[in-house]
């Protein structure tokens, strides 16, 4: 009865964004930090935040990003969903199942496969860049990419990440920063400062 929920869930949901995001319009920014490593075949992790996940969904689907997805009973709709929009998935987090989660994102990098993380979830706090997000790029040598989502119209959620759902008809921009690389001798508080860079850069996108 459970997959048959969750099954279900995954059907409805992907209708429901298909519908949605027929009426929106999508302006791409900074595209040029992400392709050149697609033309060299480079893999690359792309890091946003998780309220911003939905929009993410539609524009990038079917390219076969593999994205880290909780094993929490909600990460189960959201990996049938985002399943049907042509991405991979690695379950766990950095609260639960971490390390699992860790290898399969390495494992898919090296197979020559993008990622996709959100560093302030699954729990938040909100725009709290968690640094645990940079060790896949440090084992697997990616560029970091950061995206930013921003709406002319939407909803928010009451959730701690305040999830966005843009209105019908609304013009979306979608920004991509440059790039960053982490040295693979990075330590731990390497790792942490250039989280917060990214953290900060990512929320100063948001409220522009």
């Amino acid at each position: 009865m459970s997959d048959l929920r969750f099954e279900s869930a995954g059907v409805l949901g992907t209708g429901l964004v298909g519908a949605l995001f027929a009426t929106t319009r999508a302006t791409r920014v900074g595209e040029e930090h992400y392709l050149r490593f697609r033309r060299e075949g480079q893999p690359v992790l792309f890091v946003f935040w998780h309220g911003q996940l939905l929009p993410l969904i539609h524009y990038h689907r079917h390219e076969g990003i593999v994205v880290l997805v909780s094993e929490h009973e909600d990460g189960e709709y959201i990996t049938r969903v985002v399943e049907r929009h042509g991405f991979g998935t690695v379950r766990g987090s950095s609260t639960r199942g971490g390390t699992k989660g860790l290898k399969g994102l390495v494992r898919a990098a090296r197979e020559g496969r993008d990622l996709g993380v959100t560093p302030d979830g699954p729990t938040g706090p909100r725009g709290q860049f968690k640094p645990g997000a940079l060790v896949a790029a440090q084992m697997a040598g990616l560029p970091v990419v950061p995206i930013s989502v921003r709406s002319s119209s939407g909803w928010r959620f009451g959730s701690w990440d305040e999830f966005l759902v843009p209105r019908p008809f609304a013009r979306i921009t979608i920004e991509y920063h440059e790039p960053r690389f982490v040295p693979r001798d990075a330590a731990r508080a390497d790792l942490a400062r250039i989280g917060a860079e990214i953290g900060a850069l990512l929320n100063e996108a948001e409220a522009s």
